[in-house]
């Protein structure tokens, strides 16, 4: 295979698992495509976005029986690296009571963290229905969320744009942000339009994340 002029940066990845057949390789970066009795068919999905989101491309090789092999290929730049005198950092910590609801345990536990280190105080959900459930119980009881951070897809649940459309019902001035892999879902290009605050993509970037929740937070 002739690596394309275009591209200077090349990772290969590769397994000595079982191999993907001729019928399912075509298929495996379609989202919600999976062969695991539990998978979600999301997590190569996202890959294939993250990587033509950074000009790059993506191939795949495999032999049943044999392994696969994940071949990613990025442009380099030609430029020349300058120095630049760094200036102080804004520091985008804060506080207030978020909800993160996404159905990825480890997507839920990985932002999670990033909030509780900017200093927030954060409660997760696995679906919309879960979400409208704790965001009501927490309005009841005095100690209401601050804001929501809200997975677009939900497969097999209620995602963000269900859910915002309820919590809206509930609370017309909620501060909801809307966070997926697809950063070029319409949903996530003209949130307003849905009734939320902001859009997050993933994979999150801590100064990002920081940016977009303390912006949220002070709005009226």
């Amino acid at each position: 295979m002739r690596e394309p002029l275009k591209f200077r940066l090349k990772i290969s990845i590769e397994d000595n698992g079982m191999g993907i057949s001729e019928e399912n390789i075509s298929k495996i970066f379609d989202p919600y495509f999976t062969t695991k009795q539990k998978g979600k068919g999301i997590g190569l999905a996202v890959v294939f976005s993250i990587v033509k989101n950074h000009n790059g491309h993506i191939t795949v090789v495999s032999t049943l029986g044999l392994g696969t092999t994940f071949i990613l290929y990025f442009p380099a730049s030609e430029e020349k690296i300058t120095q630049v005198k760094k200036k102080g950092k804004r520091s985008f910590k804060g506080k207030g009571r978020l909800l993160i609801m996404d159905d990825e345990e480890m997507v839920r536990n990985i932002l999670g963290e990033l909030l509780k280190n900017l200093g927030y105080e954060i409660d997760y959900a696995v679906d919309g229905a879960e979400a409208i459930k704790l965001y009501t119980r927490a309005r009841k009881s005095g100690h209401p969320f601050d804001a929501i951070i809200m997975d677009l897809t939900i497969p097999g649940g209620m995602g963000g744009k269900i859910a915002i459309e309820k919590l809206k019902e509930i609370n017309p001035k909620v501060k909801a942000v809307v966070s997926s892999g697809y950063s070029n879902d319409p949903i996530m290009a003209n949130f307003n339009t849905y009734g939320f605050k902001a859009a997050i993509s993933k994979p999150y970037n801590i100064m990002e994340i920081g940016k977009i929740i303390q912006k949220v937070l002070m709005e009226e």
